[in-house]
């Protein structure tokens, strides 16, 4: 997997490219990540990157002539790396929600470059003539686009092959099939009273199967029962959502 990255603070990245998962799989080349500062393309002596905008109001825009510079060098790049063209990502909070669906399309996609905004954002031509798609995180402000584009990078590295330690790592992650993951237990068997499950004790696999999916099923409805509407259960997930239920209220009398 190839991404680019469009940022004034590339060393912001390190978190990604040196450490933990995003980092071993940037020593094995499973993901290239490359960075583009748009500082790089200033001319003038201050190397200015920003500047104001028109109507007046507080605040800065990032400057046209860096930013478009940049994008464009990082979307040639890709076509050299890879022989196709990138798709241009804008974090903003007016973009698509990410969530694990978006996170998939992304990363069986084309090469991403992910274009990271500061100040009061970029000039609407720019997002106009050269961003292909918006992603936002949430509904909340931040300082820039760094730790958003960090949050797209670290999801779709996920994804990609032999990325995890597990192959089934990503299948069994929250949100890969719609629903929140079920409850992780490791040693010691007890921890201050409470005691691991005794079905995972048990070695019975289609049991513990059933329990992990009965309590993933549980843990949505309690946690996120939005990501339930709508959604059309299989006999046997109807089945062990209906005993969860009853389950719970028996515990909660």
């Amino acid at each position: 997997m190839w991404i680019g990255v469009v940022s004034l603070f590339p060393e912001m990245f390190e978190a990604v490219t040196r450490h933990g998962v995003t980092g071993r799989a940037v020593d094995q080349g499973r993901i290239a990540l490359e960075f583009w500062n748009p500082r790089d393309f200033a001319t003038d002596r201050h190397r200015t990157v920003d500047d104001r905008p028109y109507g007046g109001g507080p605040g800065m825009l990032m400057k046209v002539d860096t930013l478009r510079s940049a994008i464009h060098a990082a979307r040639e790049r890709a076509e050299v790396a890879t022989g196709a063209r990138a798709k241009v990502i804008y974090l903003s909070p007016q973009g698509r929600r990410l969530d694990q669906t978006g996170v998939q399309e992304l990363a069986s996609g084309p090469p991403l470059v992910v274009v990271a905004g500061r100040y009061e954002g970029i000039d609407e031509r720019v997002v106009e003539a050269d961003i292909d798609e918006e992603w936002s995180i949430g509904d909340y402000v931040l300082s820039g686009g760094e730790l958003p584009a960090m949050v797209l990078i670290d999801a779709a590295a996920r994804l990609v092959p032999g990325v995890l330690g597990h192959q089934d790592s990503a299948v069994e992650d929250s949100f890969n099939d719609g629903l929140l993951d079920c409850p992780h237990y490791t040693r010691p068997e007890e921890v201050d009273g409470r005691r691991v499950p005794e079905v995972l004790l048990s070695g019975h696999h289609g049991a513990i199967r059933r329990w992990r999916l009965k309590q993933s099923l549980g843990r949505t409805w309690l946690r996120r029962p939005d990501l339930l509407e709508g959604r059309t259960l299989s006999a046997e997930q109807r089945k062990l959502l209906e005993e969860f239920i009853e389950d719970y209220a028996l515990a909660t009398r």
